[in-house]
């Protein structure tokens, strides 16, 4: 079974990331990984989340036991990335040796985009419907969830958009609300249910919440503190997360 190919692109352009699974393998543990990447907890589990997103299955699970009652393993996908990236790896060498220029390998940098977006979901176009100005495409997620992103009729065209075709849905964390689970849902608007993974807050009294959907996959989303201690809202609590489909953004692989 092959990667998918947002996944396989990021193996190339984000290595370091890929490596933090050699960390996990070897430590056990998100804390014990993260330090000996040199990076902070938060950092290594936003890694994480943006790497068990794009892939078709997690690559890194919560473990019970062993040292210090609990910690985090590889899935299976998880160590067959794991080796992809250390055959990756083993060809770098050969890869800067064939470069004509100096400068080859940072114009090829240049070309591949990276984004500010906090949340990216692989999908696979199932629907594309015409709705006056706009197209609107539903994008199958991971375990049966969908969602639906609003573009431009050029877009599509330009993506060269048609059904069962991959694609990555680019949303802002500003752009997810957080709905209590009797709250009513606006129109029209992506719903999907969610368990609050983790919380935290700033001096200035903004939380960022990142929950988890029930595919595995990960959003993050900001809140207000205030509003989150008056609900009582703490790791493990039920919510539902909303996004406006013209709030989704659109990436193919190139």
């Amino acid at each position: 079974m092959s990667l998918p190919a947002p996944l396989t692109q990021h193996i190339a352009r984000r290595p370091q990331r890929i490596a933090l699974l050699q960390h996990i393998a070897e430590q056990g543990s998100i804390t014990r990984a993260a330090k000996a990447a040199g990076i902070s907890y938060k950092a290594a589990w936003d890694a994480i989340d943006e790497l068990n997103n794009l892939a078709n299955q997690a690559l890194v699970e919560r473990s019970t036991g062993g040292r210090g009652g609990g910690g985090a393993r590889l899935s299976d996908e998880g160590q067959r990335v794991l080796r992809l990236y250390q055959k990756i790896q083993a060809l770098q060498a050969q890869i800067l040796d064939s470069a004509e220029h100096a400068s080859d390998l940072d114009l090829l940098g240049r070309l591949m985009l990276r984004t500010s977006a906090r949340n990216q979901l692989q999908g696979q176009v199932i629907a594309i419907e015409h709705q006056g100005r706009y197209d609107r495409i539903s994008l199958a997620l991971a375990g049966g969830l969908q969602i639906a992103a609003l573009i431009t009729p050029d877009s599509t065209a330009r993506l060269e958009l048609h059904c069962g075709c991959t694609v990555v849905a680019l949303l802002k964390a500003g752009w997810v609300h957080l709905l209590m689970a009797q709250d009513g849902a606006t129109t029209d608007a992506n719903l999907l249910d969610a368990t609050v993974a983790a919380i935290t807050t700033d001096a200035e009294g903004q939380g960022e919440v990142r929950v988890l959907l029930e595919n595995g996959q990960t959003l993050c989303a900001f809140a207000d503190a205030q509003w989150l201690a008056q609900r009582d809202i703490n790791e493990g609590a039920r919510l539902k997360v909303q996004f406006h489909p013209d709030a989704v953004l659109l990436g193919v692989p190139v």
